[in-house]
């Protein structure tokens, strides 16, 4: 039997994510960040998705997806609705999930080449 190591055709993977930590190809990161196919925002000053504003969505929607990803921690945890209408509003959807959802959500769109950025919150 071959076997054969699969390489996504992106540049940035989530290879795994939980409430404290995700692994972005091989590095694992302990803070709130964004990625998209081809971009990585490494410094998200988010910590609470109950908290969170407009302005935080700024560097998100910078990166222009057509769908938006909103790893919670550990737990779905919902936005403002405000938050979820200002998405909308710009034509971006969005989806809330917990972070294990969040990145295998985000490979499966990456891999059919669709404009997504997946952002999760991180205690640290």
């Amino acid at each position: 039997m071959h076997f054969s190591h699969d390489r996504p055709d992106y540049t940035y993977a989530l290879r795994a994510a939980d409430g404290q930590r995700a692994k972005v190809n091989d590095r694992v990161l302990t803070a709130s960040f964004a990625v998209a196919p081809d971009q990585l925002l490494e410094s998200w000053a988010v910590s609470d998705a109950r908290a969170l504003r407009e302005e935080d969505l700024q560097p998100l929607l910078a990166m222009g997806p057509s769908v938006l990803i909103l790893g919670t921690g550990q737990d779905q945890v919902f936005p403002p609705a405000a938050v979820m209408a200002y998405c909308l509003s710009r034509g971006v959807g969005i989806e809330v999930m917990n972070n294990a959802s969040a990145a295998r959500t985000y490979n499966v769109l990456a891999s059919e080449a669709r404009k997504v950025v997946t952002a999760l919150i991180l205690p640290g």
